[in-house]
This record gives structure tokens, C-alpha cells and sequence, in this order.
């Protein structure tokens, strides 16, 4: 008897070739570059800690530069005490608050870009 030579088929299985994303998966980058309402979402909120750093600082600074003129006003005849404590006493609190303001607006934007990035 002459051999068989139908072609038998072989099934390989492995792992896919393309895998497709879940149906319930987003990505919160392309939300916010095609500017859905859930993208908006994200930066009003990165706006809103921004803000409200911004406004934090300021009220520092109000209580801190706010009773001055009252204060020189009660005084009227320390001239130098004056320029003593506008030119020195206020530089170095005003340079750790801006100091303050940079690192926690750093830190809000490297929180939104880890919130935001696939990881």
C-alpha cells in the first residue's frame, strides 16, 4: 500500500502576537491631548493645588510684609531701622517662601505627570 500523504494540520498556541487593549482602559495622556471632559478634569485639578500654593504663599506674605506700614507709622523717627529691616530683615524670609513655592510646585507637577504617565 502506497503511503498516506494527506497533509495533517498542526495547531501551534502561544502567546498572542498583539495584544489589545481592555475595554475599560484609558489613558490618561490621551484624555487630556483630546480635551474630553475627564482630561479637563486632570488639569483643573493640577491648577487648582497650583492655586492653591500660589494663594498659600501670598498669605505669608501678607501677614509677613502686611503690618510694616503700621509699624513704621508707630515709629515715625527710626528711619534706619526702616530700611534695616526692608533690606535685610525681609530678604532672607522672602527667599525661603519663593524657595518654598518652586519645590512645591515641582512636586505638584512631578505628581501629575506620574499620575498621568502609563506606569
Amino acid at each position: 500500500m502506497p503511503p498516506d500523504h494527506t497533509e495533517r494540520r498542526v495547531v501551534v498556541t502561544g502567546p498572542p502576537r498583539r495584544t489589545g487593549r481592555a475595554s475599560g482602559y484609558y489613558r490618561p495622556r490621551t484624555e487630556i491631548d483630546e480635551q474630553t471632559t475627564l482630561g479637563h478634569t486632570y488639569v483643573r485639578s493640577l491648577m487648582r493645588t497650583q492655586l492653591r500654593a500660589a494663594l498659600a504663599v501670598f498669605a505669608v506674605l501678607g501677614l509677613l510684609v502686611g503690618p510694616l506700614p503700621l509699624l513704621f507709622a508707630a515709629m515715625p523717627d527710626a528711619r534706619r531701622l526702616e530700611w534695616a529691616v526692608l533690606g535685610f530683615g525681609l530678604y532672607v524670609p522672602l527667599v525661603l517662601l519663593a524657595r518654598w513655592y518652586v519645590r512645591r510646585a515641582e512636586r505638584n507637577e512631578r505628581d501629575f505627570v506620574r499620575l498621568v504617565e502609563d506606569r
